[in-house]
């Protein structure tokens, strides 16, 4: 069902479980969205009208995904400057000032990086201003009849935006930052629940780029114990995931930023820490469409009371996968996870940041299309 008037039927939350054409977050933005945020920013629009075609964007997001044939939609992450907006967007002690800097790699052969400097750092006490994921999710659930799921940034991506001269004059520790980081995210959570939210990715992708010894290296450099990030960090985002009724997935990915990635490493480098250590996280959304992630032997240490969903399909590229070879891919991964525990989804995010990855939007509709029909073959 499309963007309408009419009401709907909210989805159980075992109808989550269910879901084998799933989705992990944002989709590209419209033009128009990205000009009116422009004015809007820029003081010469009114909220009022910025709203509306904040609305819209949302509206076609979910009639693209319904039309795609996925049993789990998003809004499409439209009312976000960044995935993390739950966090950056809406609350005090992140400000847009100059962070540290990340290398992003172009190419397979690391022929292309790409030095990145984070617009935003930690600089005061952390502090939830407002909500913005409920706006998002009561906005969206009378318009689709889809389970809808909302994603929240762990709180271990504050580590991004971790700054030792600006970030020490409110913490001491980073863990300590964590930790208030939690705490709001856990607030997010609970309050969507009681919206009737069944449905919760927590995006990790920090956990699985300690796989890669540079960015580990990149952590310990900046006083952040990539131990600590796989005990006491990964016992943080699990307390994030203690909200009864609700579905959490966690997604952890190798970086998302204009088609480009940060990190390179298999998940056996954190699988046996990670993965029986999140009981309270029902599903892993873990990036499969290179190489760069190793082999499907780590899925063997999944507890076998979870779900898996593999995240296939590229969306970092503009070439639309094949799809036997998706489907043998698939079959792989079920000889070290039960088949009927697996789902398919993209690897991450179409537009992680609002300019997006360098990908068409009729190429985007064909690779959500085809996350559908590889859905549809785990059923049959």
């Amino acid at each position: 069902m499309s963007a309408s008037s009419q009401a709907v039927t909210r989805p159980r939350v075992s109808e989550a479980r269910c879901c084998k054409a799933d989705v992990v977050g944002s989709l590209l933005r419209p033009s128009e969205l990205l000009d009116a945020r422009g004015q809007w920013l820029a003081g010469t629009l009114a909220t009022s009208a910025y709203k509306e075609i904040e609305d819209d964007a949302v509206d076609r997001a979910l009639a693209l995904q319904e039309r795609c044939g996925l049993d789990a939609v998003t809004d499409g992450e439209m009312r976000r400057m960044f995935f993390t907006g739950v966090v950056t967007d809406a609350i005090e002690g992140v400000e847009l000032t100059p962070g540290q800097t990340t290398s992003w790699h172009g190419n397979d052969d690391d022929s292309e990086i790409l030095d990145i400097q984070l617009p935003v750092a930690v600089t005061g006490k952390l502090r939830r201003r407002r909500s913005l994921a409920t706006e998002e999710f009561a906005y969206a659930r009378g318009r689709t009849d889809r389970v809808l799921k909302v994603t929240l940034p762990s709180p271990l991506m504050l580590s991004y935006f971790w700054a030792p001269d600006k970030s020490t004059s409110a913490y001491n520790d980073p863990f300590a930052m964590f930790a208030d980081a939690a705490e709001i995210i856990r607030a997010e959570a609970e309050e969507l629940a009681s919206l009737g939210c069944c449905y919760i990715q927590l995006d990790a992708p920090e956990l699985i780029t300690l796989a890669d010894p540079t960015q580990a290296q990149y952590f310990a450099n900046l006083g952040i114990d990539p131990e600590r990030m796989l005990t006491e960090g990964v016992d943080l985002i699990n307390g994030c995931a203690d909200v009864p009724g609700v579905e959490f997935a966690m997604h952890l990915c190798r970086g998302n930023n204009q088609g480009k990635w940060l990190a390179e490493g298999g998940y056996e480098a954190v699988s046996r820490k990670v993965f029986p250590r999140a009981r309270n996280i029902d599903a892993f959304a873990l990036e499969y469409d290179s190489p760069r992630a190793g082999s499907f032997e780590a899925l063997r240490d999944v507890p076998d009371d979870r779900r898996v969903i593999l995240g296939l399909i590229s969306t970092k590229n503009d070439v639309v996968e094949d799809k036997a070879t998706a489907v043998a891919r698939v079959a792989e991964a079920a000889r070290h996870f039960p088949r009927d525990q697996l789902a398919v989804s993209t690897q991450c995010g179409f537009a992680s940041e609002q300019s997006g990855n360098p990908i068409s939007e009729a190429t985007q509709a064909a690779k959500l299309a085809l996350v559908a029909e590889l859905g549809d073959s785990l059923r049959g």
